[in-house]
């Protein structure tokens, strides 16, 4: 009993402690809120920083703006305790667009932390940006670089399948006319209500089990009762003739 209850322990304890991480490290990525925009918007685009790294902490975020379809402005919402640039510069071709030709736009928006700044292991934080008009296109790759305090470097700039199965390190990626892949690579869930062939086979399976087990029972229950009167019927003839002896 005690070795039974002990593996349920430790079986429970492993579902728990599954369920408890699955979502971090699901989540435990750069990434852009919200991912989809409409063609011609003006949109915040706040990506979110967590610090994966044990031992030192992030101190400069740099993101790469697309140049083939730009967007025309990018500000930014000042942070405290940290510097913010936005760099412009001449397109290599310039762009053609519904409201004239482009030959510059913002190419890169950099976070750098003050002295003394930075994202902690185990915390994060939230970097906005107003963009816009938001080209009428597919989506838009946002690849990202994080800076850690110990000179590493991790570059956010892995493109997502559209099967939604995320690489190693994906990009930031603003969806457009191109609709986002389902979260974690799993497939969209269809509700319907008519119910599927086997559904009906399984459901009349599990009633002929149910009848039989019935059944069963029912012929355990008679044999036990004769048993039974039998036993009483021998003990009761046993009882009389020590009485008449």
């Amino acid at each position: 009993m005690k070795k039974t209850t002990f593996a349920a322990s430790i079986a429970a304890a492993s579902t728990a402690l599954l369920l408890a991480t699955s979502p971090l490290a699901a989540s435990a990525h750069v990434h852009v809120d919200p991912g989809t925009a409409t063609p011609g918007s003006y949109t915040n685009l706040t990506f979110k920083v967590p610090t994966e790294s044990a031992t030192a902490g992030t101190v400069k975020l740099v993101v790469d703006l697309p140049t083939k379809t730009p967007f025309t402005s990018v500000s930014y919402l000042p942070l405290a305790g940290w510097t913010t640039t936005v760099d412009t510069e001449k397109l290599a071709e310039p762009v053609k667009t519904d409201d004239g030709t482009i030959t510059e736009a913002p190419i890169r928006v950099t976070w750098t932390a003050d002295t003394g700044v930075q994202i902690a292991p185990g915390q994060f934080q939230q970097f906005t940006v107003s963009a816009g008009a938001v080209p009428d296109t597919g989506s838009v790759a946002l690849p990202t670089h994080q800076y850690y305090s110990d000179g590493t470097v991790v570059d956010w700039d892995q493109p997502t399948p559209a099967s939604g199965k995320e690489p190693e390190h994906p990009a930031p990626t603003l969806y457009i006319d191109d609709p986002a892949p389902a979260e974690g690579g799993a497939p969209a869930l269809v509700a319907t209500s008519t119910p599927k062939p086997e559904s009906a086979t399984a459901g009349t399976t599990a009633t002929v089990v149910s009848l039989a087990v019935g059944v069963g029972g029912l012929a355990l229950g008679a044999i036990a009762l004769v048993i039974a009167v039998f036993a009483l019927t021998r003990v009761s003839r046993s009882r009389e003739r020590k009485v008449q002896g």
